[in-house]
């Protein structure tokens, strides 16, 4: 299919969307919300905005439906087991944040292998199966698609993996972050 217009997606809402619009505008692009909060145009190139969840923007760029995607290294990762994963062009500089183990404050973490026959809860099954893969630890990955950070005081799991930026979020469950899985932006 040709079109005469670039299709960028990217997140219509979370830690990347204002950054993003932020981008396009400091190079000089007029982005022109109209009535549709889905699809933005740029008024002065022949460019059309795709504001889609940050899971699906892998897929659109996979699938040819857009041309780029500004995404978090984290989801094109997640997404990198799928052999159809679209490839990083280049890293933008924003929305920095790490993929982090997190445990209760109290309890007590002695590295990796502290994790053996432990449930994990994460977004990020892949991500955290290569990690623990690589240190020969053997934990139970719990999959979640939001709110990982209750998943100890629910007794779903004991520990979980998450996005952090602040750890205001970690903190305010109680929790600590004890391990590094990977850096994002």
């Amino acid at each position: 299919m040709s079109r005469e217009r670039l299709r960028l997606a990217m997140q219509k809402s979370g830690r990347l969307a204002e950054q993003s619009l932020d981008l396009l505008r400091s190079a000089g692009l007029t982005v022109n919300k109209g009535a549709n909060e889905l699809l933005y145009r740029i008024d002065n190139a022949p460019i059309d905005v795709l504001r889609v969840r940050d899971d699906d923007i892998p897929t659109l760029v996979a699938d040819g439906v857009a041309d780029l995607g500004i995404v978090g290294l984290n989801v094109l990762e997640e997404r990198e087991a799928n052999a159809r994963a679209p490839r990083e062009v280049m890293r933008l500089g924003f929305g920095r944040c790490a993929l982090k183990l997190a445990a209760p404050e109290k309890a007590s973490y002695a590295g990796p292998h502290a994790l053996d026959g432990v449930r994990i809860a994460t977004s990020y099954p892949h991500i955290l199966a290569r990690f623990l893969d690589a240190r020969g630890v053997r934990a139970e990955i719990v999959h979640m698609h939001g709110a990982v950070e209750v998943a100890p005081r629910l007794g779903l799991a004991q520990v979980v993996c998450d996005l952090v930026s602040t750890g205001a979020t970690l903190e305010a469950n109680g929790l600590s972050a004890v391990e590094t899985v990977m850096h994002s932006e």
